[in-house]
């Protein structure tokens, strides 16, 4: 002899979240003919005041928010993946290459940075020099400016008042 659950259609209440069965709750037909469905006298009192169910307390939505009543969840415990570390071939350097450059000791490593870019300084003080040298043309000299020098829109009119000389 196997039990059959027995299943009642529930609704949800349009402010507080909670289960509306059979026989229970109010139904509020707004102006604009949508149809709500209330808990209690007290949901629907709250939903007409605009009030928001986010900050009251008892309801779903605040509940939900500021989590409470999940424990079940928080039980589980998240398993944290390990990130393993391989060092793969790159193109253009072996798996030898790589290791034997990670194995060099510090100091090593440091001179050879060191004459790298001396090299690369010196490459560039070889551009510099071939530019100074493909460079010096003498360029057209400037018409000397008037004696007066610079006037402002006032002393090319002849002053104030728009008096002209």
């Amino acid at each position: 002899q196997a039990q059959v659950a027995m299943v009642v259609k529930t609704d949800i209440c349009g402010f507080s979240g909670l289960r509306i069965y059979p026989g229970h709750g109010i139904t509020y037909v707004r102006a604009d003919q949508k149809s709500f469905k209330f808990v209690s006298r007290k949901s629907k009192s709250l939903f007409i005041q605009r009030m928001n169910p986010r900050k009251i307390a008892w309801t779903q939505l605040y509940r939900r928010m500021h989590k409470k009543g999940t424990m079940e969840e928080a039980a589980r415990k998240k398993t944290k993946r390990v990130n393993k570390t391989t060092t793969k071939a790159v193109v253009g350097a072996s798996l030898e290459v790589i290791r034997a450059k990670r194995n060099q000791k510090p100091e090593v490593r440091a001179a050879a940075r060191e004459a790298a870019l001396r090299e690369v300084k010196e490459k560039n003080k070889a551009k510099q020099a071939a530019k100074k040298a493909e460079k010096p043309k003498p360029q057209p000299a400037k018409a000397p400016m008037p004696k007066g020098g610079k006037q402002s829109k006032a002393q090319n009119k002849g002053g104030a008042k728009g008096r002209y000389k």
